[in-house]
């Protein structure tokens, strides 16, 4: 075998094994084409179409379902991922405590922040996971970006505190 035959099938396996952890469940994630003003690292979240990509660079990104906000609560513009939390607790605003909900959520299975949360920087919305998977691919939020438990999971691990985040329509 040549060494040429032998890299190209390495490729080959690495490509194939990239596309499987990414798209390995029955919700897949698909690696799409992306505009290539969005920096490798940035995360762009599509509220009409209500998916979340994280670049790839190269115009490639990784595309994720999710749910974005309530038509009166949805948001548009641009910020950045201020800190990161496994297993956050949630403290709801003001405005949700007056409708009843608790001072305080801790960690768990009624967290509606999920496993992960990434807290953006100049705003108390954040891209989080949720307890409420039936909500994605809809306008269910109060303004936060809701994703499946397994996908924030894998999206936490690739993004990195100051990471750019585009909020479009």
């Amino acid at each position: 075998m040549s060494r040429q035959y032998v890299r190209g099938m390495f490729a080959a396996a690495v490509a194939a094994a990239l596309v499987g952890a990414v798209s390995g469940a029955a919700h897949a994630r698909d690696i799409v084409a992306l505009d290539k003003k969005y920096a490798l690292g940035s995360i762009v979240v599509d509220t009409s179409e209500r998916s979340l990509y994280y670049a790839l660079g190269h115009g490639q990104a990784i595309r994720y379902r999710v749910a974005v906000g309530k038509p009166e609560f949805q948001w548009f513009g641009q910020t950045f991922v201020q800190r990161k939390r496994k297993n956050p607790g949630w403290w709801p605003t003001l405005r949700m405590r007056r409708l009843g909900y608790p001072r305080y959520v801790p960690p768990g299975p009624k967290n509606p922040l999920g496993v992960r949360a990434l807290y953006l920087g100049w705003s108390a919305y954040r891209i989080h996971g949720t307890n409420a998977p039936r909500s994605i691919g809809r306008a269910a939020s109060s303004g936060c970006i809701r994703m499946r438990n397994e996908d924030v999971a894998d999206l936490y691990d690739r993004v990195h505190i100051g990471a750019p985040v585009y909020v479009v329509q």
